[in-house]
């Protein structure tokens, strides 16, 4: 199945907490629920996150559309806000939120009652979730020529179907330039504290039949001078005017020892992922998670108790060492400031 399934009054979701030991699937029908997902990391990626926003807001107009407009309007406006708060760094999350609510306010002006308002919200999600699958095929078929036969590629967290509706964004290209009979090995960083390289990218790697090694993250510059290593690909959560990108914690080291070792790195990313409204990675806020995260593996304590713990989700990637952004409109060179806001506004990157 994909990471996410919509019915009227329904959203599915592929519980990720559970992989790789246990494949479930959580069966959402408020959007509270949803918004849990997000939350505690059942649904993750900031495409997923994106979509599973859209149907949730999709959910909230169907409970209330028996409503007086007033109080549909006022519900549906408060579960934007509950959603829009569950996690502050993917800017997928936002632009996917305001894009609904923008879709029923278009229907408001058209005249359309709160149940017709509901069914506009659920068909919107839909249409964002096959645009989802859409673009990271286009992204996919644009990176894999990057990638030589022979390459071994690093990548790090998860991005491929799991982060997003399906297919996936870096490990999309990575999966593509394999079913074209490309001899390539993947590299897969645990990607601490959470482990979803370990848990999901493995996982996922396993069910492609991609060959691959999983290493931890203190690994990586280790590999790379032995020559193992020839290009990286990574995800985004989001990326700054300027290019600078925030990205799974742990980005910032590998694209350092990237450029150390002469390795190109590349950011695969929609254009949903841009914010052209900050000028740099500086303006970006980063998520800090609960302590437990680094504290506890797996539910066990492997820290003393009393220690003081930081536990940002995200670090930002400086545009210097990024050698290009992949997006559905092409590969986006420096200077990132020109060709990105050229393929947001419609042009090729």
């Amino acid at each position: 199945m994909r990471t996410i399934e919509l019915e009227p009054g329904l959203v599915r979701l592929v519980d990720q907490r559970r992989l790789p030991l246990e494949f479930a699937v959580l069966e959402c029908r408020d959007y509270r629920q949803v918004a849990e997902a997000i939350r505690t990391l059942a649904v993750r990626g900031a495409p997923a996150i994106g979509v599973a926003a859209a149907a949730g807001l999709a959910l909230a107009a169907r409970a209330a559309a028996d409503r007086p407009a007033p109080e549909f309007w006022a519900a549906l406006e408060a579960a934007a806000r509950e959603l829009k708060a569950t996690r502050p760094t993917a800017v997928n999350l936002f632009w996917a939120v305001d894009r609904a609510m923008g879709v029923a306010r278009e229907r408001q002006a058209q005249g359309a009652v709160p149940a017709e308002v509901a069914e506009a919200l659920y068909q919107h999600a839909v249409r964002l979730a096959e645009e989802d699958v859409a673009v990271n095929r286009r992204m996919a078929e644009i990176g894999q020529e990057l990638i030589r036969d022979g390459d071994g590629v690093l990548t790090h967290c998860n991005t491929g179907s799991l982060a997003t509706v399906d297919w996936g964004t870096a490990l999309g290209v990575i999966r593509a330039a394999h079913e074209r009979g490309k001899r390539i090995h993947l590299y897969i960083d645990e990607t601490r504290p959470v482990l979803q390289g370990a848990r999901l990218t493995a996982w996922e790697a396993l069910r492609y039949g991609i060959p691959a090694t999983l290493i931890t993250d203190n690994m990586a510059g280790h590999f790379m001078r032995l020559g193992k290593i020839q290009i990286c690909f990574v995800g985004a959560d989001r990326i700054a005017a300027n290019g600078d990108t925030a990205n799974k914690i742990g980005t910032y080291t590998v694209a350092v020892l990237a450029r150390e070792h002469g390795i190109p790195f590349y950011v695969v990313a929609p254009t949903s992922t841009v914010d052209l409204s900050i000028p740099s990675g500086d303006h970006i806020p980063i998520e800090e998670r609960n302590p437990e995260e680094v504290t506890h593996i797996a539910g066990v304590r492997v820290a003393p108790e009393g220690i003081r713990v930081a536990n940002p989700a995200f670090d930002v990637t400086p545009a210097r060492y990024i050698t290009g952004i992949i997006t559905e409109k092409g590969i986006i060179y420096p200077p990132f400031e020109v060709g990105l806001r050229r393929a947001l506004a419609g042009g090729d990157g």
